[in-house]
């Protein structure tokens, strides 16, 4: 009995080694397919080399790289067309040794590579796990029915306790979610062998907005140092950043000199370093990031103080509206308190959360998900663009005003163009 896994990043390998200490899959051998989708991964250190890997790899038989089996193609990119199939599905199998499935395990199975793993390992069933968040989202992308009726069971980590995953509950698969302390030993687990990072009184996450187009670098760059200063307003003087794996190292150099301006020392954690290992041997008294999923792991696991900054700009800027951070921003916007420039932390207004997140999901995907039309809803600006509205009838559209009066001038030309 063969288990394939896959992963492209350390916080979805410790939920896959959470979900086999909690026997949530079978016994036997087991692969683990790893890759890195950042722009360039041939200059990141790819995720089976980061430090604290190997305290997580012991579960699996076996670790091969996705990226060294399919270079010089970009793992995000690259779909095998409908002829190629059947030649590549062979080496494939050939190159993991493989003779049956049993079954798949991925993540974000609507877009590659774990879409083109699916379609390369065909007739097994398939479990999906959900990363942070985005499991409260709708499916990015339809599927075709080859994968979707494989698809037995979403397993999602319980970020927001009372929020119901959207992702394939369109085509039926059941939500189950992934246990908390199995998770966290993992996290302990890896802090072990993580390399020691000094502490700060308050920790920033970093993400990759402007990588993703949402902003532009120097609008994110401008995000960091306002987190920043508002952390140094409050008396903050020594602060953590972490930041994204898929960032590069242009924000943390950059942020230091907003530092030193700012007389704040700032620590910068390796980016292979998981923010949950920064949680659990450093303990900072604030946490704050944009819409990270950290920021709900700090707050629901670790007992941390969070607040989110910038959610705002980001609504603002996503586009289209279907994109699949809208609902991660939503939720961190609409629980978390919000950190204001001068440093005050304020909570936002009260929200039936799960009545919005099921709105924004039927606005994002209302093809998919018609049963979440909402009724007599109160449409929120902040979190509903008015064209949007209009397009699916929630707004009615405005009348459209009669053309202006034709000057005498424009009566002559007319005349003058019309042939006799």
């Amino acid at each position: 009995m063969t288990t394939i896994f896959y992963s492209s990043t350390l916080f979805g390998a410790l939920s896959l080694a959470a979900g086999i200490d909690a026997g949530l899959f079978r016994d036997g051998r087991r692969i683990l397919l790893v890759s890195s989708n950042t722009a360039i991964p041939e200059v990141s250190t790819p995720l089976e080399a980061t430090p604290g890997f190997a305290a997580i790899a012991s579960r699996f038989d076996e670790v091969r790289s996705w990226n060294e089996l399919i270079a010089p193609l970009h793992p995000s990119d690259w779909r095998p067309r409908a002829v190629e199939v059947p030649m590549l599905e062979r080496l494939v199998r050939t190159h993991l040794r493989l003779d049956v499935a049993d079954e798949l395990v991925l993540e974000s199975v609507a877009v590659p590579p774990a879409r083109t793993i699916a379609a390369l390992i065909r007739d097994c069933p398939i479990t999906v796990y959900a990363d942070g968040l985005m499991s409260y989202g709708p499916t990015r992308d339809p599927l075709p029915a080859e994968i979707h009726r494989r698809v037995t069971r979403l397993l999602h980590p319980d970020l927001v306790p009372g929020l119901t995953p959207l992702p394939l509950s369109e085509y039926g698969v059941p939500a189950a979610t992934l246990p908390e302390e199995p998770f966290l030993a993992a996290v302990r687990e890896m802090a072990v062998t993580a390399p020691a990072v000094a502490s700060g009184q308050a920790m920033i996450l970093g993400q990759y907005l402007s990588a993703l187009g949402i902003l532009t670098p120097e609008e994110e760059t401008g995000l960091h140092e306002a987190m920043l200063r508002a952390l140094a307003l409050r008396g903050c003087t020594s602060v953590l950043f972490k930041p994204h794996p898929a960032a590069g190292r242009g924000h943390a150099r950059l942020l230091r000199a907003a530092a030193e301006r700012l007389g704040v020392h700032l620590t910068v954690a390796g980016e292979s370093v998981p923010a949950e290992v920064c949680f659990a041997t450093l303990r900072p008294e604030l946490v704050v990031g944009c819409f990270s999923t950290a920021l709900m792991t700090a707050r629901r696991h670790y007992g941390l103080r969070a607040a989110s900054h910038g959610t705002g700009l980001v609504l603002e800027r996503l586009t289209p509206y279907e994109n699949s951070n809208r609902i991660p921003v939503t939720i961190v916007d609409a629980l978390l308190p919000r950190l204001s420039a001068d440093g005050i932390i304020d909570d936002p207004p009260p929200v039936d959360l799960p009545s919005l997140v099921r709105a924004v999901g039927y606005c994002m995907q209302a093809g998919s998900y018609p049963d979440l039309r909402p009724d007599g809803f109160a449409f929120d600006p902040r979190y509903f663009k008015r064209r949007r509205l209009e397009a699916l009838g929630l707004a009615e559209k405005p009348d459209t005003p009669p053309p202006p009066p034709r000057s005498a001038l424009d009566r002559l030309r007319r005349r003058l163009r019309t042939p006799r």
